[in-house]
């Protein structure tokens, strides 16, 4: 019996190379693709699947958003998350917001298979980077660090800023208002305790948060 795997990434090429090494094997089927978050939730309410391997970062709503979306209409469905972003930015709100799994494109993807017939089994793909990071982020230090205070909302314009968009450019990419954006920042600077945006390029490089 095979699997019905909805593939959810805004990059084609990602998602024919999926479709490529699921159509190699015998027991999954990439049955659906999404670009972008609304065609994910359409996919979702049109019918049942057995898998949804999604990214992080989709136009729309972010992958931290879609996860509880999904999870609120589909609570059964299992999430793995196979992203760009290196497991330290985002696997451990990834697994909390409810998926399965994470898997970094820059990792080992070797792994990506048996995690996702892991998941499909109904069962959790933990690396042990991951599971390093899920330890950590109960330990009392982790609770200390400012990062940890920030809502998934305000984690993502963060990770924005800090790469040094604009707030024009992050409220297009995110799809809110600049005033929105502007106070999601204030936001971000005062529960870290921060002054400047330069404050936040430097913690977000000595917690190893951004790809620069």
């Amino acid at each position: 019996m095979t699997a019905d795997v909805l593939i959810a990434d805004d990059h084609a090429i990602i998602r024919d190379g999926l479709r490529k090494i699921l159509a190699d094997t015998y027991d999954l089927v990439v049955a659906g693709e999404a670009a972008n978050g609304i065609a994910v939730m359409e996919q979702v309410r049109a019918r049942d699947w057995d898998l949804l391997v999604l990214d992080i970062s989709m136009p729309g709503r972010n992958g931290l958003e879609l996860i509880k979306l999904v999870k609120a209409e589909r609570p059964k469905l299992p999430i793995l998350i196979f992203s760009m972003h290196p497991e330290e930015q985002y696997a451990v709100r990834a697994i909390r917001a409810g998926a399965s799994g994470y898997i970094s494109k820059e990792g080992d993807t070797d792994m990506l298979l048996p995690a996702m017939r892991r998941v499909v089994a109904g069962g959790m793909y933990i690396s042990p980077k991951v599971a390093e990071l899920l330890a950590g982020d109960i330990s009392p230090q982790s609770q200390n660090l400012p990062h940890t205070l920030l809502t998934d909302r305000e984690f993502e314009v963060f990770r924005h800023i800090v790469r040094g968009e604009a707030l024009t450019a992050i409220a297009e990419e995110l799809s809110l208002s600049v005033k929105t954006v502007s106070t999601h920042k204030t936001h971000i600077l005062a529960k870290m305790n921060m002054s400047t945006q330069v404050d936040l390029v430097r913690y977000a490089i000595d917690q190893k948060l951004t790809d620069l």
